[in-house]
């Protein structure tokens, strides 16, 4: 292993038979390895986000399917896809809005379909296989994307970003942190604000967690510092994840990426966007389109275990935003960096 694999962190594996995934929910106090052993078990830690992160939830996804088809007995191809899609349809249940979920289990049903002459032993083979395709693809991507962007990055940078995009969020590198993460490797790193991102605050427990690993100099701050840094003119870039991006370039990411675009907007400051080809849904024509996951009351209403709003305080708690893409000055994918008109240079790019 060289010495970038050895800070680019990995928060999913596949071994002995099972999934093995860092339970996001201890961290940064506590480093939890967890074996999953069955789709239950997969469903539960992407809702619960013991995993979280869009690809890294599609890839789980996908050996969540295999685990739940492994022990199936063989009942022939038409009962074999039947349980597939069911299994398909639970997994895709567990959060809506990030894309890669419903992906990855597409394909997986699009693969097993099109080779149904295949006895079910080996249709569950290639279910396992196909996941380790996607996981193995998500580093590749993942890698490339930081590389692409590193072009984008001034030197002596001051990069703000949002929510966490790292290898805990992905295969591995990450997606807006592999720009940061290859960038610094480049040498053209200064300093990385890293949002708190409330109301679970991902990018304090987990963000500051991986640039500490990754020995790239940075400082918390409260989401809505972002807005004093920015006017006082010590931040050069702002650069997050996209959750589910649609054809025309509006991109969902964590609740409080849009008020983030706008400011850099007033500001003058390039706002970026670094996604996977696997984010991009071409089947939306808008954010509009996007279904935006609202997570449960207590999220809110209790800060680390305790009370923070009165009793039965009504709650509005939606897990993402829309930033509309005229906020976006460019996308970062595995493809390269594409800009302005999203909707033309898509079509251009990926096919």
């Amino acid at each position: 292993m060289n010495n970038e694999e050895s800070k680019a962190f990995q928060s999913i594996e596949w071994k002995d038979n099972s999934l093995t995934i860092i339970d996001q929910t201890h961290l940064p106090s506590r480093e939890v390895y967890t074996q999953l052993n069955s789709v239950g078990q997969v469903w539960d830690a992407i809702k619960k986000l013991k995993v979280r992160g869009a690809p890294a939830i599609g890839i789980s996804a996908a050996y969540g399917l295999y685990l739940g088809v492994r022990d199936l007995p063989d009942s022939g191809y038409t009962s074999f896809y039947s349980e597939c899609e069911r299994i398909s349809s639970y997994l895709n249940s567990s959060r809506p809005t990030a894309v890669n979920l419903s992906w990855a289990l597409n394909r997986l049903l699009a693969t097993v379909k099109s080779r149904k002459e295949l006895p079910t032993d080996e249709l569950k083979l290639l279910i396992l296989n196909t996941a380790k395709i996607i996981h193995d693809e998500d580093r590749r991507m993942c890698k490339a994307i930081g590389e692409h962007g590193v072009e984008l990055v001034p030197d002596q940078a001051s990069v703000l970003t949002h929510c966490n995009t790292g290898g805990l969020a992905t295969g591995q590198y990450g997606t807006a942190f592999s720009v940061i993460f290859h960038a610094h490797q480049a040498g053209k790193i200064e300093h990385v604000w890293v949002d708190e991102t409330r109301p679970l605050l991902q990018g304090a427990r987990l963000t500051t967690w991986e640039l500490a690993k990754a020995d790239i100099p940075h400082q918390l701050i409260v989401d809505s510092a972002a807005a004093y840094l920015m006017q006082s003119g010590r931040v050069d870039m702002v650069i997050t994840g996209a959750d589910r991006i649609t054809k025309n370039g509006d991109s969902a990411n964590k609740i409080g990426t849009y008020a983030l675009a706008v400011l850099a907007k007033e500001h003058n400051i390039p706002f970026y966007i670094a996604a996977p080809s696997s984010t991009i849904d071409m089947s939306l024509e808008t954010g509009g389109d996007i279904d935006i996951e609202l997570r449960d009351t207590s999220e809110i209403t209790s800060f680390a275990g305790k009370q923070s709003a009165p009793d039965n305080t009504d709650v509005f708690n939606p897990a993402f935003d829309v930033t509309p893409h005229r906020f976006i000055t460019a996308i970062v994918t595995e493809k390269g960096i594409i800009k302005p008109d999203f909707s033309d240079n898509f079509q251009s790019a990926f096919t």
